[in-house]
Order: structure tokens, then sequence, then C-alpha cells
């Protein structure tokens, strides 16, 4: 058996899964996030720790057999995040989140130095770690000066299990600190933010053995036996493991939380001007791009919220079938931009309202304001020379076939619904423990789901979609102008 632990920015997933693929059992638990300013995130790990540990017994008192045969645990989880320990590994502040903002300044400091693009792979965004390190010099200099490791949050649940202060490469892709052709950690990259190499964690990849589960967690979760803990990976990385993209052409499209459309590859080709991500993959020899923006349904939950409505509801009342673009325009700039603005300040619109429109044309203009950032994304994945010919759609907007036909149309791609059943991070995570623990190579675990079926691109309504996107395409820099 192996546990795949998903730590997501709202809570963590946890799947016992068989060493076929099939899955014994799951469970769930949440933790808050914490905003004291306007643009500041945060969370404590320790809030972390109680809800690994609440999955893990709700599992061993549902599964008592299938939990006594563990092997491997790995971690896949939210990127980017800023967890410092000091001398002794007590916890030195909360954890800065990858949504936060507050490091903009520092992001656009690093990223004009010369050289770190081309090392790095990437523009330095203000969700990355390296800034937020330069503004805790700056901002907090006596918890600075006592910083003796940098933990990314699923490195510290490793941690955790492990006593150990590792890390792999597709998460650490996402610091700006490694270089991430060379698949290692950059003296340069960490001059540039004052940081020493003696404060990174050791990098294994993802698929390799990070530390064995501690004594005393093993006796507590009533284990006599070695428990291999894998190296897990970024949440997207770990989320491609689970859905079989590993090699090139292969790619999902995600509309969660925020919005991913994503690219294997075999090899490192960055381009980083166009803010497309180029990141490691969680398997060795393998990289991936992906365009990233970060209110996909989060903003139709944010219309939800505001309306006092349920987000399923509204959905529902578009129906299963696209029928044209509303007039109505929606920016979904809600905490900023990455892909393919890198904007931390631009905030989103609602334009061309009417006093005829209701929920309905409200959350129209949601979806297609999420679809076409997404053809952004495409569009800047294209500039770099990556290719999909089709994509997988994961994550909780795919339960609407209105916005995935709406997607399909927009990419013009055909997009893939995979059948019932787990995959993603969590999965993902449960087939890096297996490498770990066997040995088994990633290929052989790491398998594509069985597709219920596959929504084509309206080729009847391409017209019209397209002039709709080139009129959203041009609304941007009329916002960026307002004052």
């Amino acid at each position: 058996m192996y546990l795949g632990l998903d730590l997501g920015t709202s809570g963590i997933r946890a799947l016992l899964v068989h060493a076929d693929g099939s899955v014994a059992g799951s469970a769930e638990a949440t933790y808050p996030i914490s905003h004291p300013q306007r643009g500041w995130s945060e969370q404590n790990p320790a809030d972390w720790v109680t809800a690994c540990n609440g999955v893990v017994a709700d599992l061993r008192a549902a599964h008592p057999d299938e939990w006594a045969g563990l092997k491997g645990i790995a971690v896949a989880g939210q990127m980017h995040g800023a967890t410092l320990l000091g001398a002794d590994d007590t916890m030195l502040r909360p954890c800065i989140l990858w949504n936060d903002t507050r490091s903009f300044a520092e992001a656009a400091e690093l990223d004009a130095q010369a050289n770190l693009r081309a090392l790095s792979g990437n523009i330095v965004f203000p969700g990355f770690t390296a800034p937020k390190l330069l503004w805790v010099a700056r901002n907090e200099p006596e918890i600075f000066a006592r910083i003796a490791k940098v933990l990314l949050p699923k490195d510290y649940l490793t941690f955790w299990l492990t006593g150990e202060h590792v890390s792999e490469m597709s998460d650490a892709a996402g610091t700006a600190w490694l270089d991430v052709g060379k698949r290692a950690w950059s003296q340069d990259l960490l001059d540039a933010s004052d940081m020493r190499m003696d404060q990174m964690p050791r990098l294994v990849e993802g698929s390799e053995m990070a530390g064995a589960l501690r004594g005393s967690l093993a006796q507590e979760w009533g284990i006599s036996h070695p428990v291999a803990v894998a190296g897990g990976g970024g949440d997207n990385a770990v989320a491609a493991c689970g859905v079989g993209a590993l090699s090139e052409g292969d790619g999902f499209v995600s509309l969660g939380t925020s919005g991913v459309l994503l690219a294997a590859k075999d090899s490192f080709s960055p381009m980083p001007e166009t803010a497309v991500h180029t990141f490691c993959h969680a398997i060795p020899d393998t990289w991936y791009q992906m365009g990233v923006i970060l209110a996909a349904t989060d903003s139709l939950n944010w219309l939800a919220r505001n309306l006092g409505q349920d987000a399923a509801t509204l959905s529902k009342a578009l129906g299963d079938r696209i029928e044209g673009p509303g007039k109505t325009r929606f920016l979904p700039y809600l905490s900023g931009e990455r892909t393919p603005h890198n904007d931390s300040t631009i905030r989103g619109a609602l334009l061309n309202l009417d006093i005829s429109h209701g929920p309905k044309e409200l959350t129209q203009a949601v979806m297609e304001g999420v679809a076409f950032a997404l053809r952004d994304n495409l569009e800047a994945l294209k500039t770099t020379g990556t290719r999909l010919e089709r994509v997988l759609a994961i994550g909780g907007g795919a339960q609407s076939p209105y916005w995935v036909e709406l997607c399909a149309t927009l990419l013009d791609l055909p997009i893939d619904l995979p059948a019932k059943g787990e995959f993603g991070a969590a999965m993902g995570a449960a087939r890096l423990a297996q490498c770990a623990a066997t040995g088994v190579r990633a290929q052989d675990v790491m398998s594509a789901p069985d597709v219920a079926r596959t929504i084509a691109p309206r080729s009847d309504l391409k017209a019209a979609y397209e002039e709709a996107y080139q009129s959203f395409r041009a609304t941007y820099p009329a916002l960026k102008d307002l004052p």
C-alpha cells in the first residue's frame, strides 16, 4: 500500500492506494489561511501536521488491514511557500504562501538582475520563494538572521515525516534559486537574494527516496516495518504524474482554484519573457511548461459568494452546451495575474453590464473570462514552441460540461474527460511513493486514466468566440492604464 498526500492551500487530501493503482480509501481535512494585511497570505505549518494526523487517523480507522501494508509515502503540495526554520528546527514565523504578493518590489528587483532568468528559466514572480526571503531580510531582519533552513510547504511535511531537510526538483524550480536546466541549487541565484547554500535542503528527484518514516511516528501510527518517504513534488507536476502526462505532447488543463495549462517536455527549453513557467518535472530528466492564471474556480466562487448562491447552482443554470459568447466581459484578475502579464497589481473587472443582467449572464461572463485567460496561456505556450494536440481536463471546474466545451472551443483542442476515479496530485504522490519504495519505473505505474468522453471544439461557434477573445485580449492594456 502507498499513501499519497496532497497538501493544498485550503486542505489536505490523502489517498491509500494499492500497487495496481486501485484506491483503498481517501480522507480530507481543512485548515485556515490568514490575511493579516492586504496582499498577504500566510499559514501555520502546525496546522498541516494536525491535518495530516487527522487524515491518517481516518484511514487507519476505516481501512486497518490495508493500512498495515503501508510501504511508501509521498507528499505533493502548494508551491513557492517560505517556511523558515531556526537552528533547532523551530518555526520562526508563519509560512508565506504562493498567493502572497507583498514582495512584488523585491521580485522586480531580482528579475532585473543579469543572468537570473537564464539560470532559473523563469521570470521572478512575486509568489516565488526568493523575493519572499529578500522581503523578510528587509522587513524582519531579526528573523532573517536566525534562518537555518528554508523549506517549501510539502518539504516541511516531509521533514515532519522523516526528520530530513529534503526538497526535490519540481518544487525547488519555483524558488528562483534552482538552476532548472542543471537540476541543482545555483550559488549565483542564492547570492542574488543574500541566501546561503547551507540554508537549502538536500535535493532528490521526486520519485527517489527522501528518507524513512521516523520510528516514533511509525509507532504512533501502528506501523512496525520500514516505510519509504519519496521526494514528492509540486502540485502541478505531481498532478501530471497522476494523469500520466510525462512525455513531450502530453498535457492537461486544470480548472481548479487557479487555472493551469500544462505541457510535459523532454528537454529544457525556457522562454521566460512569455511568463510561461518552465520547471523540472517530478521524475528524472523531464521538464514541463505551464501557463498559470491565479483565479479560475476562485472567480466563480467569488461570484457565488457575492450573489449569495452556490457555485454549482450558478454553473448548472447555463446548461451543458455553449451558445455563443455574451456581451459582458469579465477579466479574472482578482489576485493579479501571472501568464502572460506578470502583473501582481492588476485587478479584475466586469464590463458592459446591463440593467437586464442577472446571475446567469454574470456566470457566463465569469466562465468566459477564465476561458479567455486560458487561451492567453495557450498563445504564450505556442511562442515557446510547445504544441498540444489534445489535453485532459482536471479540477472541480471540469465537472461543468459547459465550461469544458467553452475551453475546448477557445483552445481549439479536443478535451478528454477522465472516467470516474481518483487521479491528480494525491494519486500522483502515491505513484511517486511506489517508485521510491520499490524502484519501479515511473513510466510503468504513471499511466493515463481511462477517458469517459471527449468534448470537441464547436466549429460552428469558433469564429464568434475568436472575435470575443480578441476583444478580451485588447481589454487588459486599457484596464492597466486606468488610475
